[in-house]
């Protein structure tokens, strides 16, 4: 009895251990899944987070960014904790997109505006090889592709010069997703060409990921295209920008009084009445350069839809002048400002803010012929003042959104080479204008100073009337983002990659895309996340 009651203790022992490391490895389980979970939540406040601050771009203070800005995006602490692994939060990762190392991360958002919008360059009224050539600036392009993908996308089946046939297959329809580009032949049969080498997709050169061996990351055609870039053509604030371009002379004469002075207000409904002094000068007009419409290498010829919007222009005209004479003809009383008759309607459009920047119009004034210097001088110093303002407050559109622009800041050279207009020379100088230190710091001055397009003029890359024909294809601010957020413990621990695209040219800002990233590793390690301080405090 002595022996049984033995071995029945020691089954009773090993049953009583093993009951006890199962429940230890199903803690460790629970815990783990615990933290997995709090690690996707984190990265879910990052989205949020994001979505709250886009809402309220109008109330960023000095200094603070989306395109880097560590101390809004990096590390945020949600959980904390007696010691490095017990804590957690997000980040909100992106590319360096003009660091050639592939090496650095920055802490932002990714502006889909950086990038070519395949939906809308059949917008831009563009010729077929102006079309073929933004396409053709891709590394790896070839003509035959740019026509494919182009044959996909338009509403036509007459096939394009370099495309064989239109394939059956064709949507002949705007993407939905980027995706759908895997079904073009070329891209069918290569779809590396659309993923590249980045199989983590976190922008950075990885080991093993420099398949071909020369030491260049290979981002794919995903880097430089999308389809949801777009901008609100509205102010931060969600107020309506004044169009310049409204017909009746004498409400644009007043709103421009009321929101500038009396000088701008003459300047500008003179311009309207009257067009710039010069058509070709040295005042920097060119009315029928690429910023008046009529682009350059195109063929300048006018579609059937262009001559029923210039007659729709011309009836809106018509019923203008009736409005600003009463409705009773010639013998009416004249509608003035400023001492202008306002009779005629406006003659001329304003084809880009930035012909008006150091222009001349003539005017007659009181009966007098005047000759008048634009209230915003050519100066870059002056330019520095204004410019944020002007382009802030005035449109030269009534579209609610502008598509297809490329944010020239966060564009890389190739996409800077497929933008109309851009020389190579061009596109080195702003792909080299660098918004990050040497040490990961983020540049808030230069930042600040390439707030808007004109940048380019006031630093010297480009005159006057360049940038008039560039300002329809180019800019510094879209609405649409591109965000990575990671959740992740301060040390060690489960990484939950989120990626997001939103769309915050309307209020509230909304998600229209959303993709987890966590199967593909943890992108990036901690100390590339954590500040140094974070981890010793």
């Amino acid at each position: 009895m002595l022996l049984a009651v033995l071995v029945v203790i020691m089954l009773l022992s090993l049953g009583a251990y093993a009951f006890t490391e199962l429940m230890i490895l199903e803690h460790q389980s629970a815990v783990l899944y615990g933290r997995d979970a709090q690690a996707r939540a984190f990265a879910d406040s990052g989205l949020e987070q994001v979505m709250a601050l886009l809402g309220t771009r109008a109330e960023l203070q000095s200094g603070e960014n989306f395109y880097h800005d560590p101390q809004l995006f990096q590390s945020h602490l949600i959980v904390d904790g007696p010691v490095p692994r017990a804590r957690g939060g997000f980040s909100i990762v992106a590319p360096v997109e003009n660091d050639p190392t592939a090496r650095m991360v920055r802490f932002g958002l990714i502006d889909e505006s950086g990038k070519i919008n395949v939906n809308a360059i059949l917008k831009l009224e563009l010729s077929e090889d102006e079309l073929n050539y933004m396409l053709m600036a891709l590394p790896g392009m070839t003509p035959e592709i740019a026509d494919a993908i182009l044959d996909y996308i338009d509403e036509d089946i007459t096939p394009r010069p370099y495309s064989a046939i239109e394939d059956e297959y064709n949507k002949n329809g705007p993407l939905a997703s980027l995706d759908e580009l895997l079904n073009v032949p070329g891209i069918r049969e290569n779809p590396w060409l659309l993923i590249g080498e980045d199989w983590n997709r976190n922008g950075l050169m990885d080991p093993g990921e420099d398949a071909n061996g020369d030491g260049i990351l290979d981002v794919g055609w995903s880097a430089y295209l999308t389809i949801h870039s777009r901008e609100s053509n509205r102010r931060l604030d969600g107020t309506e920008r004044l169009y310049v371009n409204d017909n009746l002379l004498s409400d644009l004469w007043d709103q421009l009084a009321e929101l500038y002075g009396e000088d701008e207000a003459t300047f500008v409904v003179a311009y309207r009445l009257n067009g710039p002094l010069t058509e070709e000068g040295e005042d920097g007009q060119n009315p029928g350069g690429v910023g008046s419409g009529e682009r350059g290498g195109s063929d300048g010829g006018r579609s059937g839809d262009q001559e029923s919007e210039e007659a729709l222009q011309r009836l809106a005209q018509d019923v203008a002048r009736g409005i600003a004479s009463g409705g009773t003809g010639e013998q009416a009383n004249r509608v003035t400002r400023g001492g202008m008759d306002l009779t005629a309607g406006g003659q001329h459009q304003i084809n880009s803010l930035y012909d008006l920047v150091g222009a001349q119009v003539e005017a007659t004034i009181e009966g007098e012929p005047q000759t008048l210097d634009s209230p915003w001088s050519a100066d870059p110093g002056a330019m520095a003042a204004y410019l944020p303002l002007l382009l802030e407050d005035l449109s030269v559109s009534r579209e609610p959104f502008i598509e297809g622009r490329i944010n020239i800041n966060q564009a890389r050279y190739e996409t800077l080479l497929a933008i109309p207009g851009m020389t190579p020379e061009l596109a080195a100088a702003i792909y080299n204008s660098k918004l990050i230190g040497s040490n990961g710091e983020p540049l808030t001055d230069v930042i600040g100073t390439h707030a808007t397009t004109g940048w380019l003029v006031m630093e010297g890359h480009v005159d006057l009337p360049t940038m008039r024909q560039l300002d329809r294809f180019i800019t510094t601010r879209g609405d649409v983002y591109r965000v990575q957020a990671v959740g992740h413990y301060f040390e060690g621990g489960p990484t939950v990659r989120l990626e997001a695209v939103i769309d915050a040219a309307q209020y509230p800002p909304r998600l229209v895309a959303l993709r987890d990233l966590s199967h593909l590793g943890r992108g990036y390690s901690p100390s590339q996340l954590v500040p140094a301080q974070a981890v010793t405090r």
